[in-house]
């Protein structure tokens, strides 16, 4: 009779939690929820997040708050949410400086992978290859061309090292068959002025804060890293198309919660990340800035946290950069 009992209240109580956690999901949310960015206000992720928040606010009926908390690799409100409490009011604007923190440093006060419940993708950032506009470099293949004729005489611009666009740099490098030196400065307006210096000769950077000067004139596009070409700029090919066959590389952020939160609130999360992101006006917006609105399922953002961890460990690695 010992062990029917004991089975009897092993079910009673998993049937107690189901109904807790159903309870909680249908009542989800019923104060604000908090979206923790691990970038200052005023960029293009602080933006996006922001976007997301307001359509998510007016849809869920529910304040959707946005919370600033910038570090190197996000550490700060990557952690925080990682020790939060798993009922869905405390979020993180995941992003593939996440993955590549993994191997930035030599410890994090989390488990990336572990540690997070991913919800959805949110958008994804072309990063473009730009030369000033009065460069004779017309195409990437003639980038290639002139590198391997004379790599002493070739440079290309970035900001910091391990950033996606450095390491955007470093993985061309590799697949494109060149040894050049890749230079990096310590913000966007510094690599600009290098290349119209001709201190360097091509530059990675994100579309967001070079379109003014392509459409002004002042930098000419080669091509952009993604998959796809950008709806903006829809003569520019990219890479893989234009010489580097399956070189990809762009920069992306997506919504995570916390591990052990209830299947049915990240759901429910879920749907609405999707039917924020969806909305016309949405789209727009992100356009504007360069961003790829793109919400997914939280098994295809999970697939992509862990592609990027291992691919970015690889080019950190070959290119000896040294951990923090």
């Amino acid at each position: 009779m010992k062990p029917l009992r004991f089975l009897l209240h092993r079910i009673c109580a998993f049937a107690l939690v189901a109904a807790a956690t159903a309870v909680s999901a249908q009542g989800y949310p019923a104060r604000p929820v908090r979206i923790l960015v691990p970038f200052a206000a005023g960029g293009v992720a602080d933006i996006t997040a922001r976007v997301l928040a307001q359509k998510m606010s007016e849809n869920i009926g529910s304040q959707v708050l946005v919370e600033n908390r910038p570090s190197a690799g996000g550490i700060l409100a990557s952690e925080a949410v990682a020790k939060a409490e798993p009922d869905g009011y405390t979020l993180l604007f995941i992003t593939n400086g996440n993955a590549v923190s993994v191997s930035l440093f030599k410890s994090l006060p989390y488990d990336t992978v572990k540690d997070f419940a991913p919800v959805s993708t949110v958008g994804f950032f072309d990063l473009v290859l730009v030369v000033d506009s009065a460069s004779k470099i017309g195409s990437v293949r003639e980038l290639i061309a002139l590198a391997k004729a004379d790599p002493s005489k070739f440079n290309i611009g970035t900001i910091n090292p391990g950033s996606t666009q450095n390491l955007a740099a470093e993985l061309f490098k590799a697949m494109a068959g060149i040894d050049v030196q890749v230079v990096p400065f310590k913000a966007t307006p510094a690599v600009i002025t290098a290349l119209i210096g001709h201190d360097v000769q091509v530059a990675f950077e994100i579309l967001a804060p070079v379109l003014g000067p392509i459409r002004g004139g002042t930098l000419k596009p080669l091509a952009v890293t993604s998959e796809r070409r950008y709806p903006g700029l829809p003569d520019v090919p990219t890479v893989a198309e234009s010489g580097v066959p399956g070189y990809q590389a762009s920069s992306w952020n997506g919504v995570a919660a916390p591990a052990r939160t209830p299947k049915a609130v990240i759901d429910r999360l879920n749907r609405e990340v999707n039917a924020a992101v969806a909305a016309p006006e949405v789209r727009k917006r992100l356009q504007e800035l360069g961003v790829d609105a793109r919400a997914g399922t939280p098994e295809a953002l999970g697939a992509l946290l862990v592609s990027e961890i291992a691919k970015w460990k690889a080019v950190i690695e070959r290119s000896k950069i040294p951990q923090q």
